[in-house]
């Protein structure tokens, strides 16, 4: 019997999740963020066959995706990642001879804001480049580059680079895209966390592409008199010089917009120090969430409950996360963690208790078949 098993090997991908803790709404302004991989992640696991089919199994969602390889891929539905990913690879030199099975699998929540479709993207990119012709193991920021291109530009998304670039290269990063990328690994000691999912669907396309269109036209209208104005340079204190050229709504986002980019200046300094001041980096995320919520208006009644007793229980702060309009929040609790986790649930929030994560992975495990 055991002259007829065979050693094959595996390769599995594994990407988490991502919380951003400073810069919401503002990589796709050209702003800088702060985010975290936590350590909710999504696997992909498979072989080679021998043909040129791909047979991708989704048993979290009881669904599964079986096209062949015919470049270029033919896209049948919005947002078809799978095919984006391979035709982007594709054009960028990697080819593909044999088909492949793989399974995908994982634990991030899905469309609530914590960066399930990019962690995904990220393992497709980094276990197809492994399983390509070539047959390469690329960095980091060379995955997100590739995954930024599939999921964003190839679908004309209004998105940043802060899901690729943080779940990619993972734990604390400090990520600027002006005047070109920079990303910067921070290495704070971050205690524990608590994300809460509402469980209220949203729309991300929407909601992004409504904020975003929002600051872009006042930007744009103040450029046309003040060539020198810019969301990177003007300060608080400038403000005073550009209302009487804004309506009252444009004048609050503008101010909330330049809030918030002063508060992640403030959450970068603060994260740097050492020893780490955990109650000040709370209360930073909670004023984050207060302009996020008052002027930007993207959280709801729900996710605000969620917030206040999670604070109320003990966590040090809180925030909404992703583009809003429902999906998730997390507190901050390095103490009374359960607590905080109990509060949540009581809240109708389902909540799990998450670290800081490394980055996306891969290991070949050999099989017996």
């Amino acid at each position: 019997m055991k002259d007829n098993m065979k050693n094959s090997s595996e390769l599995i991908v594994s990407t988490p999740g991502r919380v951003c803790l400073f810069g919401e709404h503002q990589d796709y302004l050209n702003l800088p963020i702060i985010a975290a991989a936590i350590s909710l992640r999504i696997n992909i696991e498979g072989s080679k066959r021998n043909d040129n089919l791909i047979n991708i199994q989704l048993p979290d969602i009881d669904d599964k995706e079986i096209f062949p390889l015919d470049f270029p891929v033919k896209y049948e539905k919005e947002r078809d990642y799978f095919k984006s990913t391979l035709n982007v690879l594709n054009r960028n030199g990697f080819t593909f001879s044999k088909g492949i099975d793989c399974i995908v699998s994982g634990k991030i929540p899905i469309n609530a804001g914590t960066s399930s479709s990019s962690a995904l993207i990220i393992s497709w990119v980094n276990f197809l480049t492994q399983m390509s012709d070539q047959s390469k193991k690329l960095s980091a920021e060379e995955i997100a580059n590739y995954a930024y291109e599939a999921e964003v530009l190839e679908f004309s998304e209004p998105g940043g680079m802060m899901d690729q670039y943080s779940t990619s290269v993972g734990k604390v990063i400090f990520l600027e895209s002006y005047p070109k990328i920079n990303v910067e690994r921070i290495n704070a000691e971050l205690g524990s966390f608590v994300l809460g999912d509402s469980g209220e669907p949203k729309d991300t396309k929407f909601i992004l592409a409504r904020v975003k269109t929002q600051i872009q036209n006042v930007s744009k209208e103040l450029q046309k008199k003040n060539p020198d104005f810019s969301l990177q340079n003007i300060t608080s204190g400038e403000l005073g010089r550009f209302t009487n050229e804004l309506n009252d709504e444009q004048v609050e986002l503008l101010k909330g917009t330049i809030q918030n980019r002063d508060i992640t200046g403030k959450a970068k300094k603060l994260l740097l120090k050492s020893p780490l001041n955990h109650k000040e980096i709370g209360l930073l995320l909670t004023e984050h969430h207060a302009i996020l919520r008052d002027i930007l208006k993207i959280s709801t009644p729900k996710i605000d409950r969620m917030i206040g007793s999670a604070i109320k229980a003990g966590a040090y702060g809180a925030k909404i996360n992703g583009s809003g309009g429902g999906g998730c929040m997390f507190a901050y609790a390095p103490e009374n963690t359960e607590e905080v986790k109990k509060a949540i649930e009581m809240e109708g929030g389902k909540a799990y208790v998450v670290k800081i994560d490394n980055g996306t992975y891969s290991k070949v495990m050999e099989v017996i078949k």
